[in-house]
C-alpha cells in the first residue's frame, strides 16, 4: 500500500494523487461518505458503487465494536465481506466518540472507561486495544486512538491531552508493529495530528506524529465547533509540516466550502456526515447554491432535481416530487435525497481533482465559492 503524489497546483498547496490499496485505487481529493455502522443511511451499496462511485467509504470502531460486534466481524471474515463492499474502507479509531460521548466516559491514562449508548454496559477502549479491534474489522486504513478535545478548551488542557495522545500513538504503534492483519490484505496506520486551536500545539504534535513513517497522517480535533478561520489556519499550519509524499486526512470536514478550502490547503482526504445527515432533512447541496426542499417554492416545481448532476435519480425525479417524500417522512426520500447529496461532494471532489491536473484549480475554486453557500 502506497500513495504518490501526481501532481502539485501552482499557485495553491492543492495536489492530485493516489492511494493504492489492496481493494483498489483513491484519487485524491476525495471525500469518504460515511458508514458509521456498516452502512452509510438510507444507501445501497449498490447505488454507492454504481451511481455516486465512491472510492472509499467510513465505518467507526466504537459503534462497530458495540454492534454487531467484533465476534460477528471477524467470523464473517471482516467488514468488507460483513457488508459486502470490495472496495476500501477506512475506520476511525473511537477516539471522536471519547469526545462526543463525554458525559458516560471517564478517561485516563491506560484508556477510557464508557458507557454504551445502547443498554449502558461498560467498556474500556485503550491503544491497544483500539487497534485490536481495527485489526478484525479489517480496514485499509486504520487510525490512531486519539483524544478529540472540545472547542473551546484551555491551553492546558489541550497541551495535556496532546502529549497522552502521543503516548498513545506510541503504544498504538507498538500493537500495529507486533500484530499482523488476519484476512488476505494489508493495512496502513495513520497517526493523528491534535492541538485545538493553539498554533504552537499543532506544531509540536505535527513533528511528533512524522517521527513515526507511515504512508499518511490524519489531522483530528476541528471542525467541532471553532470559527472556520481557525480550521483552515491549524490546517495551513499543519500541512506545511506533514511531508509532502504523505497523504493527509483532515476529519470530519465538512460543507462544500470546508471540503474546497481544505483541498486548496493541501488535504487530500476529507469525511462528514453532513451530506447525508442533512439530506434526510431535505436540506440539498447544488453547484448554484443549497436547496431546503421542504419550503414551499417548490411544491409545484416539476424540474429534475438536478439537471447539471450525473445521478440516475436526480434526473429522474422532480423537486415536487422529492419535496412531498420529504415532507411525508417516506424512507424513498430520505434514500434520494443522500444519493444526491454524496454524489454532488464526489462530484465536487473529483472536479477539484481534474481542474488540480490543469492547472486551473485556483480560479475554479473562487468561482465555485461564490455558489456553494448560497440559498436557493
Amino acid at each position: 500500500m502506497h500513495f504518490e503524489v501526481l501532481h502539485h497546483d501552482k499557485q495553491s498547496n492543492a495536489r492530485a494523487g493516489i492511494i493504492h490499496t489492496d481493494h483498489g485505487k483513491i484519487e485524491t481529493p476525495i471525500f469518504m461518505p460515511v458508514g458509521t455502522a456498516g452502512t452509510v443511511k438510507a444507501v445501497h451499496q449498490q447505488e454507492l458503487e454504481n451511481e455516486i462511485n465512491a472510492q472509499i467509504i467510513l465505518g467507526n470502531t466504537y459503534h462497530l465494536y458495540l454492534k454487531p460486534g467484533i465476534e460477528t466481524l471477524h467470523k464473517a471474515g471482516g467488514l468488507h465481506s460483513f457488508i459486502s463492499w470490495d472496495r476500501p474502507i477506512l475506520t476511525d479509531s473511537g477516539g471522536y466518540q471519547v469526545y462526543s460521548l463525554s458525559s458516560s466516559n471517564k478517561i485516563k491514562e491506560h484508556g477510557v472507561r464508557f458507557q454504551s449508548h445502547h443498554d449502558g454496559s461498560y467498556h474500556e477502549f485503550t491503544p491497544e486495544k483500539s487497534i485490536e479491534i481495527q485489526r478484525i474489522i479489517g480496514a485499509d486504513i486504520i487510525m490512531a486512538f486519539d483524544e478529540c478535545t472540545p472547542y473551546p478548551c484551555t491551553y492546558d488542557y489541550a497541551k495535556k491531552s496532546m502529549e497522552m495522545t502521543h503516548r498513545w500513538l506510541d503504544r498504538c504503534m507498538e500493537y500495529f508493529s507486533s500484530s499482523t492483519p488476519l484476512y488476505s490484505y494489508q493495512q496502513a496506520f495513520f497517526p493523528i495530528v491534535q492541538g485545538s486551536t493553539y498554533p504552537d500545539l499543532r506544531k509540536i504534535s505535527a513533528e511528533t506524529v512524522i517521527k513515526h513513517d507511515t504512508i499518511g497522517y490524519a489531522i483530528g480535533g476541528l471542525s467541532v465547533g471553532e470559527p472556520a478561520e481557525d480550521m483552515y489556519q491549524m490546517t495551513d499550519l499543519v500541512c506545511q509540516i506533514l511531508p509532502k509524499e504523505k497523504a493527509r486526512y483532515l476529519m470530519g470536514v465538512g460543507t462544500p466550502s470546508n471540503i474546497l478550502e481544505s483541498i486548496h490547503r493541501g488535504i487530500d482526504m476529507m469525511d462528514c456526515v453532513m451530506p447525508t445527515r442533512n439530506a434526510r432533512h431535505g436540506l440539498l447541496f447544488t453547484s448554484e447554491g443549497t436547496i431546503n426542499i421542504k419550503n414551499k417554492k417548490w411544491e409545484h416545481d416539476f424540474s429534475p432535481i438536478d439537471e447539471k448532476s450525473t445521478a440516475y435519480s436526480d434526473k429522474r425525479y422532480s423537486k415536487a416530487y422529492l419535496r412531498h417524500l420529504i415532507k411525508s417522512n417516506e424512507f424513498l426520500g430520505m434514500q434520494i435525497a443522500s444519493i444526491h447529496n454524496l454524489n454532488f461532494y464526489l462530484e465536487l471532489v473529483k472536479e477539484a481533482r481534474k481542474n488540480i491536473l490543469e492547472g486551473t484549480f485556483l480560479s475554479w475554486k473562487n468561482q465555485m465559492l461564490k455558489k456553494l453557500d448560497r440559498r436557493l
